[in-house]
């Protein structure tokens, strides 16, 4: 049986996010924010998860800024060249998401043919390339630029929409032509969003006449719409002519393979009963003022989802599809399901008889800005395939997925097994609280030990919020300072990785307590990696910024020496070296200053309680740190210790403050006396303490500032109130 599945595996292409679009007079560019220009090995790292078809952007707006300039190929020459090397078939892009550059835009009657001379450019200068996307999602870019006036020309009305679509599309016909005078046999591989609208029955109407508007694009190419096609009359009604409609329709253009994109995103409900949702934004359409949401966040009786709205596409025009964009902007486990959940879904289509060609990891570097549309400039970064949140890429765990279906031996993350958030009950807007109720898990559980911890309570909440299966275990259970017992622990539960969150924490008790701060901190931790080596589990475990002496005065980085300057210190210094050395595997993270809502016993815990007595606390104002909220630092673990990394990580909050800087800001959000504060030096405690250790990282997980770290903090307290 599995082998006859496999002959039903549709491709694995490749995508890179290379949106160029214009904002008022500001061009961003996704290729540039990447760095893609300076880093051609990025492709020798595409070769090696097997994608062997990408989606490749010779962008207009890059290559030709002015009409009348002379364009340099220099670039795009080195590119193809090592594709062709790497034999890697690319897919053209000519226009991302762009109204084109600045002599133009998608609402000039001149768009067409300047951009169809721009194609034959570039047919002319490389004729071997097959394959073209000359405009991505056309029909997407002409509602952002002309229907809602987020991209340039920031139009805001119905024809201004439809302008921009024809002329994208024409551009599109017109290009192809140009194209195939160079190479006869070029094929179009057109994308667009694969949307759907739902609705409650007063707003069936709206639906209805959006689910006719969904198909434009390729209706429009494939000779469809004509006086008999439902939005014929709406676009006369418009103001456009027969002629100029009839353009499209003598000279239709079909696509060779239907590109299309699909986002959690893509399928909206549209709902009259706005008082249901407090916190998104009405609209109307001058008739209902309704909501527009995503549709899996609603609970309606619809068919939908990715199977449903391919079937409609293949019964619709009979022709080859590829999903060509296929991103989730998520935790790491999830990510993972939406992409296989895709995957397995286009099996699936196939045996049934849908042809199905390729399935697109998109994005393989991540994208910047999306949460913003793009309109901010290069804005908060999402990773994709690659990491590149330390300016190089860094292989997470979907690369591992990928290769795998590319036939390489590489083997699929057991938390993949599991469903995803948009599965999950949680995910109704309706639901008071997010939690998971009646989960079955089909997946290898994570062990975490240390269930008398509060983080390893925290990790245990989070691991639920996130549905990966788990365990966790009080440390004197797994009697983690017996080998045997550990190993015992391992056969039994069978885990794909252990979190050990054991900690002696009690820094002054240390300096008199060696041997016992010593037997928790290195020896437990010692076995564990012994045993994990072993079984070939993951392991995850803490340090702390206490193992450098605080004189470097500079955010102290994971290459940086130790130098323990306390008890406490040196026992993790000493848990590092000889972790390591049992399991050069193993992840080690190193932070700072935790604290987090669910955890009473932390400073900021400990720091409420004794204001609420009108209890005076000492706080030390001339150590400065980078407090790490606790749930930002176990969402990262955990993506890390997925994407099976290893050795030392620095993971805090961005930012630095000093302890008592830390209380005030806390005491002042709860209106608290401040006065209770006593500030003292470092000279106060029992054990030396760095002034200043700060971390920061080489490698590239950057968690939110400090002051975003803190407001969320309060947020959740205030919601553990209600």
């Amino acid at each position: 049986m599995a082998k006859n599945m496999f002959m039903f595996q549709p491709e694995i292409w490749g995508g890179i996010e290379c949106t160029i679009n214009r904002v008022n007079n500001s061009f961003f560019d996704q290729l540039e924010f990447a760095g893609h220009y300076d880093r051609l090995s990025d492709f020798d790292l595409i070769a090696s998860s097997g994608i062997k078809t990408l989606r490749v952007p010779v962008l207009w707006e890059k290559h030709q800024p002015f009409l009348k300039n002379e364009i340099s190929w220099l670039w795009t020459e080195k590119l193809l060249d090592k594709l062709q090397k790497l034999e890697i078939t690319p897919i053209i892009g000519l226009l991302h998401h762009g109204s084109g550059p600045a002599f133009t835009d998608l609402a000039d009657p001149a768009f067409p043919n300047l951009f169809a001379d721009f194609a034959c450019m570039v047919a002319s200068r490389f004729p071997f390339l097959k394959y073209y996307t000359p405009i991505n999602e056309p029909l997407t870019t002409a509602r952002f630029s002309g229907l809602y006036g987020h991209w340039y020309p920031h139009r805001k009305s119905s024809y201004d929409f439809a302008k921009m679509l024809l002329n994208q599309l024409k551009a599109t016909v017109l290009a192809m032509k140009n194209i195939r005078t160079v190479n006869p046999g070029a094929k179009l591989v057109q994308t667009e969003d694969l949307a759907k609208t739902y609705s409650t029955p007063t707003l069936k109407y709206q639906a209805d006449f959006e689910n006719e508007r969904r198909w434009l694009t390729y209706d429009f190419l494939f000779g469809k719409i004509n006086s008999q096609h439902p939005m014929y009359k709406y676009l006369l009604y418009l103001g456009f002519t027969e002629s100029e409609l009839s353009f499209l329709l003598s000279d239709s253009c079909p696509p060779d393979i239907v590109g299309v994109n699909y986002y959690l995103t893509s399928e909206r409900f549209l709902d009259d009963a706005t008082n249901n949702y407090p916190f998104v934004q009405p609209g109307g359409n001058g008739r209902h003022e309704y909501v527009d949401v995503e549709a899996i966040r609603v609970r309606h009786e619809s068919k939908y989802g990715l199977e449903v709205l391919l079937r409609e596409c293949w019964q619709r025009y009979e022709t080859e599809i590829a999903i060509t964009e296929i991103h989730l902007n998520c935790h790491r486990e999830q990510q993972l399901r939406w992409f296989k959940q895709a995957f397995d879904t286009c099996v699936k289509l196939k045996a049934d008889g849908v042809k199905i060609k390729a399935v697109t990891a998109w994005s393989l570097f991540g994208a910047f800005g999306w949460n913003r549309l793009v309109t901010e400039g290069k804005g908060q970064y999402e990773t994709g395939v690659f990491d590149l949140g330390s300016g190089k890429p860094r292989p997470t765990s979907l690369y591992s997925l990928i290769r795998s279906y590319n036939g390489y031996r590489d083997k699929k993350h057991p938390v993949s097994e599991d469903i995803g958030w948009w599965q999950m009950s949680s995910r109704f807007l309706d639901n008071d609280k997010m939690i998971l109720n009646g989960i079955r898990s089909r997946s290898q559980p994570l062990l975490i030990i240390g269930k008398d911890e509060p983080l390893g309570i925290a990790f245990a909440k989070v691991c639920r919020e996130r549905c990966i299966n788990y365990r966790l275990l009080p440390a004197h259970e797994a009697d983690i300072s017996n080998r045997q017992r550990i190993e015992r622990t391992i056969e039994k539960f069978k885990p794909w990785g252990i979190v050990n969150v054991s900690d002696y924490e009690h820094v002054d008790e240390a300096e008199n307590n060696v041997e016992q701060c010593f037997k928790e901190n290195v020896i437990i931790p010692y076995n564990l990696a012994l045993a994990c080596n072993k079984h070939g589990t993951r392991l995850l475990t803490f340090s702390s910024d206490l193992v450098f002496n605080g004189e470097k005065r500079r955010p102290y980085l994971e290459h940086d020496a130790v130098s323990p300057i306390n008890i406490y210190g040196q026992s993790k210094a000493q848990a590092e070296q000889e972790i390591l050395s049992a399991f050069h595997d193993a992840l080690i993270i190193r932070t700072n200053a935790v604290f987090g809502s669910w955890d009473r016993r932390d400073f900021a815990g400990r720091l409420l309680q004794s204001l609420e007595m009108k209890k005076e606390i000492a706080v030390a104002d001339d150590i400065t740190i980078s407090p790490t909220y606790i749930p930002d630092l176990i969402n990262a673990s955990l993506d890390l210790l997925i994407d099976g990394e290893k050795n030392i990580w620095h993971l805090c909050n961005t930012g630095c403050i000093t302890w008592a800087d830390f209380a005030k800001e806390i005491a002042s959000r709860t209106k608290k006396d401040i006065d209770l504060l006593r500030p003292v030096s470092s000279m106060y405690f029992r054990a030396a303490r760095p002034v200043f250790s700060v971390l920061n990282t080489t490698k590239g997980v950057l968690l939110p500032p400090i002051e975003n770290a803190i407001d969320r903090y309060f947020e959740s307290r205030l919601l553990a109130c209600k």
